[in-house]
């Protein structure tokens, strides 16, 4: 099945569940920003955990921005999610050397660093986004978004994450889960949920068996009853336009722009989240400087 969102509940109502398989969107982030193994992991990791909470928001027209500046090599790691969990993201420094904590085994927490911060962008179609910020714990991406949805969000909660990078650095897995506690939940439901996770092992070992997300949720949740909910596809999707880089070039004032215009060449803007180009002939930009 392609790349999909899987939301379920257990059935006495103490545990919220999601889950996503997403090794092709995670691919396509990789060939556009052209990303070395360590890079995939890091930026790939931050593409699934966002899906996941732009899913969960539930807000027509919302959106979640997850940031992450750990002070590593990667620099910051940056992705978008719409309502239904579609995302688009970059890294900062996507060519870095390859990072390892053993051979096969990748060292995000280093890549990404922890020096710093996470922070979450809730745009719920208000006045004003809410904005909420916690300081990295490992680097490692899940257990800074657990500690978000805990400390900011107040909300008890365990988050896995993983990305499997083939000998070809192509994505060969990519997902993760979220399982949030309702208020009031029994010692024993937290007790099943701790053991039913440190039981299951890796995200990439996981999905790399063949596990399906109903498989996952079912193995990190210690077999709970799960009321499973229609799953919903999701893709790596950037929504830029022209308009919108019409936009960012008017952010750089008349003076920039007059510049640009009486050198007489064309220009090329490039989508940060996307490998679309975008050409400014200096008549073009001359009738942008006419609008303002």
């Amino acid at each position: 099945m392609s790349d999909h969102i899987l939301r379920a509940m257990t059935t006495d109502g103490w545990v919220k569940a999601v889950a996503i398989s997403g090794r092709e969107l995670v691919e396509r982030a990789r060939q556009i920003h052209n990303t070395t193994p360590t890079a995939t992991a890091a930026l790939g990791r931050t593409l699934c955990a966002c899906s996941m909470l732009g899913n969960m928001q539930k807000i027509e027209n919302g959106s979640v921005t997850l940031q992450i500046k750990g002070g590593g090599p990667l620099g910051t790691v940056l992705a978008v999610s719409d309502a239904v969990g579609n995302v688009r993201g970059y890294v900062q420094n996507p060519h870095i050397t390859l990072l390892e904590k053993y051979a096969g085994k990748l060292d995000v927490g280093a890549a990404v660093g922890t020096d710093g911060m996470l922070t979450v962008i809730r745009d719920l179609q208000m006045k004003e986004p809410y904005v909420g910020s916690v300081e990295l714990v490992s680097g490692e991406i899940g257990d800074d978004v657990t500690a978000y949805l805990v400390q900011s969000e107040q909300c008890p909660s365990a988050c896995g994450l993983g990305v499997l990078v083939d000998q070809d650095h192509s994505v060969r897995v990519a997902g993760g889960f979220i399982l949030q506690l309702l208020p009031g939940a029994p010692e024993e439901i937290i007790s099943k949920l701790e053991a039913g996770i440190a039981s299951a092992g890796s995200v990439t070992g996981m999905l790399d068996s063949g596990m399906t997300l109903e498989d996952m949720l079912r193995k990190v949740t210690g077999g709970m009853e799960l009321e499973y909910f229609e799953p919903t596809p999701v893709a790596y999707k950037c929504y830029c336009t022209r308009d919108r880089v019409e936009s960012t070039l008017i952010s750089l004032g008349k003076q920039e722009l007059t510049e640009i215009a009486d050198e007489g060449k064309p220009i090329q803007v490039e989508c940060q989240f996307c490998d679309t180009e975008y050409k400014f002939s200096p008549d073009e930009i001359r009738s942008i400087l006419a609008r303002l």
